[in-house]
């Protein structure tokens, strides 16, 4: 009886490279950056080895580094020099998104730049749009959604990406976009986004923490899947150019189930607390912190997304 071999496509370095099925590059990559205000400041983030808080200017060192590595894109967040119920800071000219696009802009104009467009960094309750009745008003926060698009994408941003998970978020920011001559602009969906508990280092990252309750009436539940096929339908149908599933490694399913039905570039956000477990695993010495990293990378680019936005993309673009 023959002996079915497999092994013999695995038996070298070059054999394995060759018949490799996934490939991650650079270019999948976009570097998620904090920026706030003052100059001078990168202040490390003790929840996430290697991550910083930047100022504007420190900020534009980083992304020419970023740039010089071979990553593409960036997406920025940003922590205000004050915040109110409104979250308004978030779309002044002045502002700290504002103002840290236009200046990565005229520094390395090759780079994407991409904004978060949502109000949890802004807002001095912590949620991601305005309050009433004790909960997060979706339509009447569709409007300053719109607002918040239309100063992002006049400061110089290449894409706008809405994390709120308001209902109707992304027509109301295309409307809000092409009324004001930006119909360039596009718009990276966060189609799918789990109110999940892997979100704990970003909180502290971004100083966005709810001040009460969570964010579970807006954000959707971890054991939906079905409901992800339908968040990224209706996304589509409203205008999205790109949609987001996140998180990435506990939602590998949901982003092949995605990609199945998504014509459109599709990203996954590999997210803080994804990043976090991997350092601490591998300062403690309980695994290969570069091998882990790769590896679930490629595991995001197997389940079927096309860009990973991650906290590893300078570390990673080293290795590759």
């Amino acid at each position: 009886m023959m002996t079915i071999r497999p092994r013999r496509l695995r038996r070298t370095p070059g054999i394995r490279d060759m018949v490799r099925e996934t490939h991650l590059s650079v270019k999948d990559f976009i570097a998620p950056l904090f920026v706030k205000p003052g100059q001078g400041a990168k202040d490390p983030i003790p929840s996430m080895p290697g991550q910083y808080q930047y100022s504007v200017d420190t900020l534009v060192t980083e992304v020419k580094e970023l740039a010089g590595l071979g990553i593409p894109a960036v997406i920025l967040f940003g922590l205000p020099d004050s915040k109110d119920p409104l979250g308004s800071r978030s779309w002044a000219d002045d502002g700290i998104v504002q103002q840290a696009v236009s200046a990565v802009k005229s520094a390395v104009p090759e780079l994407v730049v991409i904004t978060d467009v949502c109000f949890c960094e802004y807002t001095d309750h912590g949620h991601c749009g305005v309050i009433k009745d004790g909960d997060v008003d979706n339509d009447a926060t569709l409007e300053l959604l719109a607002k918040q698009a239309v100063s992002h994408a006049k400061a110089g941003a290449d894409l706008v990406a809405p994390s709120d998970m308001m209902d109707g978020r992304v027509a109301a920011i295309r409307d809000g976009l092409d009324r004001e001559g930006y119909q360039q602009i596009g718009i990276l969906s966060y189609a799918v986004k789990y109110a999940s508990a892997f979100y704990g280092p970003f909180r502290d990252a971004a100083e966005s923490a709810p001040q009460f309750g969570d964010r579970s009436s807006y954000q959707m539940d971890p054991a939906n899947g079905l409901e992800a096929l339908k968040e990224a339908g209706l996304d589509l149908a409203e205008g999205a150019d790109m949609i987001m599933v996140k998180p990435a490694l506990p939602y590998l399913d949901i982003i092949s189930r995605v990609r199945e039905i998504c014509a459109v570039p599709l990203a996954a956000y590999n997210v803080s607390g994804e990043f976090a477990m991997v350092k601490a695993a591998a300062m403690n010495g309980w695994v290969d912190g570069e091998r882990v990293m790769m590896e679930s990378l490629t595991s995001i680019k197997r389940a079927g997304a096309d860009l990973i936005l991650t906290y590893f993309a300078k570390e990673a673009a080293g290795l590759l």
